[in-house]
């Protein structure tokens, strides 16, 4: 976190959290009563200071107030940072980048989430179009687009497949996954709310 973060935290421990006024959409963009936050460097300070509480609830540090986060699907979008051709490299939507990827999946409605060492993320949709080359057979060759295409679809159906994902020296299995079971599988809280009696801002 900021330091001007740290020290407004020491100097006033009990300031009242916020809810209901920031959110994250499936694209990765910071929303203020459902305005997107158009100054970056706003929107990179919320970044730098975005966190999880022990309920599995994402919050931005704003000095020494929590605002909690509304998020529309998961806690992370991780956008492909690498060049055309090149090795996959990825970078979640506040900036960090991902070093590992521990898992990944395809919902029912064909959106690709990962699990990496921030926490799980989907794939920003513009980005989509750039992973089949990525993404490999049991014997570590590409798959033709048609076939892809097939097991997508059996993937989305809930249908196991022999897709993995190659990225940097590891190979990672694609699993299904039901979009409304995301949350509680990966221990986040989409919409926080206030514990019962806490002093809060509205």
């Amino acid at each position: 976190m900021d330091e001007i973060v740290l020290r407004g935290m020491a100097k006033w421990p009990n300031v009242p959290a916020v809810y209901g006024w920031l959110a994250l959409d499936r694209r990765g963009n910071w929303l203020i009563k459902g305005e997107r936050v158009q100054n970056q460097l706003v929107a990179d300070f919320i970044g730098r200071n975005y966190s999880r509480d022990l309920r599995g609830c994402w919050f931005f540090q704003n000095g020494p107030q929590r605002v909690f986060v509304d998020l529309a699907y998961t806690p992370y979008v991780f956008r492909i940072v690498s060049a055309e051709g090149a090795p996959l490299a990825l970078e979640a939507h506040n900036g960090s980048p991902v070093a590992a990827v521990g898992g990944a999946w395809i919902d029912d409605s064909g959106a690709t989430l990962l699990q990496t060492e921030h926490g799980v993320g989907i794939v920003h949709d513009r980005d989509l179009d750039r992973l089949p080359p990525c993404l490999i057979d049991a014997g570590g060759n590409p798959l033709a687009e048609a076939v892809l295409d097939e097991l997508m679809e059996l993937a989305q159906q809930g249908r196991a497949v022999p897709i993995w994902l190659n990225f940097r020296e590891s190979r990672v299995r694609i699993e299904p996954i039901g979009s409304g079971d995301v949350a509680r599988r990966f221990g986040f809280v989409a919409r926080p709310e206030p514990p019962a009696g806490e002093e809060v801002c509205r």
